[in-house]
């Protein structure tokens, strides 16, 4: 059996509410719903569930989904040791035993036959079936399952199906207001107030080409690493073509827009 202790969050992490979402989250906390959290890249939903599970002093296991992942990579399998067999509980049934939020992070990159051993946990029935044990792990009381993905790449070969989506309660995430963005990348990295707005300046000219050229905007967190980029003392207009641009797009006339816009911005 694992150690419980080993899961939960020592320090506060940081977190700015956007809305209720605390409240929201707490009420279905204390009912023990399945939560679904939906929203853009690097827009803050792991920060989130990490500092709500901190918050309610509760274990947090948390799985990085994978079009490769199996059931038994969640769930577990027998392994073989020098004295023959022996069974290891995969990250799900451990948050099942203990008692820990168990949080799935871009469940739509796992394959729909993988997801389908959730939906006994996400029921009246509260348990998880191991079939290679023959073993039903009735869920601990504390246990609850959140799961998160981004709604801006769904497509029919990735997107999850009703019967999985009509088992949880949904909560909506956006990027921060131009404000709070700053004030997050003050608050994270201790770079000045005015470098911070000029950083959500220049993110907020590239979410506007969503859609006309780019698939996805500059998110908080590549903003948190130009921050931190420029308080290890590298120039603001390098730093935001390293952890702004480089990444987000290989289309050369894409990046000359936003190059320039970040050479506007930090000329002013």
């Amino acid at each position: 059996m694992s150690n419980i202790e080993q899961y939960k969050i020592a320090v506060e992490p940081f977190y700015a509410p956007q809305d209720n979402e605390v409240e929201w989250y707490t009420a279905a906390y204390s009912k023990r719903l399945p939560v679904m959290v939906k929203g853009p890249t690097g827009c803050g939903k792991s920060r989130f569930i990490e500092y709500m599970a901190w918050k309610l002093k509760k274990p947090l296991i948390t799985v990085a989904c994978n079009e490769d992942m199996t059931a038994s990579d969640l769930t577990g399998r027998y392994l073989l040791d020098a004295n023959g067999t022996r069974w290891v509980d995969g990250p799900l049934t451990i948050a099942a035993r203990l008692g820990a939020i168990c949080y799935l992070d871009e469940i739509v990159e796992a394959r729909q036959d993988t997801t389908v051993v959730i939906h006994p946990l996400t029921d009246h029935r509260r348990a998880l079936p191991l079939d290679k044990k023959g073993e039903v792990v009735d869920a601990h009381p504390d246990f609850q399952l959140v799961i998160s993905y981004n709604p801006g790449y769904q497509s029919l070969m990735k997107d999850l199906k009703q019967s999985t989506k009509q088992r949880f309660v949904g909560m909506d995430f956006d990027y921060a207001s131009a404000e709070l963005e700053a004030t997050i990348l003050v608050k994270e990295t201790g770079i000045s107030e005015e470098i911070a707005k000029k950083l959500v300046s220049v993110g907020q000219a590239a979410r506007n080409l969503k859609g006309h050229g780019l698939d996805e905007g500059i998110s908080t967190r590549l903003m948190v690493y130009a921050a931190s980029l420029i308080d290890s003392g590298l120039s603001a207009t390098d730093a935001c073509r390293l952890a702004m641009v480089r990444p987000i797009t290989d289309d050369a006339d894409i990046r000359s827009t936003l190059d320039h816009a970040i050479d506007a911005v930090f000329a002013e």
